[in-house]
């Protein structure tokens, strides 16, 4: 603590030449960062004096006029009370561009720092009623209607204003916080939790009465778009999902016409093998090749004459193909089991060759004999 009693004098000495040149705002500033870095009865003083002295209640906030040809440099604006009698805030009539003069957020709402609960609630109802951009067309409206908000924000937030109270209020140096209207960025990273919109919308239930809506994000206001505007585009949402539903309606149809055609395909009134699922259960046998095969119950009442002998024509075909097949497998496992009995020299092997039956190969000798006999 003791480290800081030469910064702490150093602002009281800048304080004492503001209040000699006038700079009562410069005064308060600098006694209240003395008092924060070292607490002196001589800081307390002068804050005292200046605190019953100055121009508006809590933190010496007051606003003054550009000089102008009727009122002369410096002469103090008339204010309007905001927060009842222990806080008012000089409250410019018609241009918003005092607001964004304001040091801290005290200040912007006309609060003492000991303001309660529903002295702010007073000060932002009456603030952002004046200053919200769908009523005060005036340059700068919008940035005083977000500074307002912000400060409403941060100082209802307990958590935020008791951070607020402890390092806000001071002039960052650098030219790095320089902010955008040639000011500084006083708040330091105390931003609201909510949009100073949606914070107006919370206190009366909706904006003001507009063809368009003022919303706010990052800190730059836009405008969202008349509902006749917002129903175009929705509109014009609407063709483009009916257009790309056009564009893919080729692929549906594949689809479709797949799935048809696969319902569509009737079940074979064959099979070579029984079949319970399908009713193909009773055995049957061709005329020529004497080949076996399934059919349901129905079948004789269906297929009779030129159609029962094409009929078995396709099931001895189904047959004689499927026998080659086996039978060309059945030898090559054979020849494969040689081959590896050859190198390996395993007997075992060898005889696991000579003992396979190749059934499918004797009887495609069989229908063979037939075909030639025939």
């Amino acid at each position: 603590m003791e480290g800081n009693r030469d910064e702490a004098e150093k602002c009281i000495n800048i304080a004492t030449k503001a209040l000699e040149a006038g700079d009562k705002d410069k005064a308060l500033k600098f006694l209240n960062k003395a008092e924060k870095l070292y607490p002196t009865s001589k800081a307390k003083a002068l804050l005292d004096a200046l605190l019953r002295n100055g121009s508006s209640a809590g933190t010496g906030a007051y606003c003054r006029r550009p000089p102008d040809s009727t009122t002369g440099a410096g002469a103090e604006a008339r204010a309007e009370p905001v927060a009842g009698e222990k806080s008012s805030l000089c409250i410019p009539r018609v241009s918003p561009c005092r607001i964004k003069r304001c040091k801290d957020y005290y200040e912007v709402l006309g609060a003492t720092k000991d303001a309660n609960e529903e002295e702010l609630k007073k000060a932002y109802r009456k603030l952002a009623l004046k200053f919200h951009p769908d009523k005060n067309h005036a340059p700068g409206a919008t940035e005083a209607f977000k500074k307002i908000g912000n400060a409403y924000a941060v100082l209802s937030n307990p958590d935020k204003r008791k951070k607020y109270d402890l390092t806000g209020g001071e002039e960052p140096s650098g030219p790095g916080h320089a902010h955008g209207g040639g000011g500084f960025d006083f708040h330091r990273g105390f931003e609201a939790d909510i949009t100073p919109e949606d914070l107006f919308n919370m206190f009366f239930g909706g904006g003001f009465p507009s063809s368009s809506t003022h919303t706010f994000s990052s800190g730059r206001a836009r405008y969202s778009q008349p509902a006749d505007q917002r129903r175009d585009r929705a509109e014009e949402r609407a063709d483009g999902g009916f257009s790309m539903f056009i564009q893919l309606m080729p692929i549906v149809v594949l689809i479709l016409v797949s799935i048809l055609s696969q319902l569509m395909v009737s079940t074979p009134p064959y099979s070579l093998y029984s079949r319970p699922s399908t009713g193909q259960t009773i055995k049957r046998q061709t005329e020529n090749l004497q080949v076996d095969y399934f059919v349901a119950r129905d079948f004789k009442s269906e297929f009779r004459g030129s159609a029962l002998q094409k009929i078995e024509k396709s099931v001895e075909e189904d047959y004689v193909s499927n026998v080659r097949n086996n039978c060309w497998k059945e030898r090559q496992t054979k020849t494969d089991l040689l081959y590896a009995a050859k190198v390996y020299r395993d007997d075992r092997l060898r005889k696991k060759a000579d003992l396979m039956t190749m059934d499918n190969c004797r009887e495609l000798d069989r229908l063979n004999d037939l075909f030639r006999g025939g």
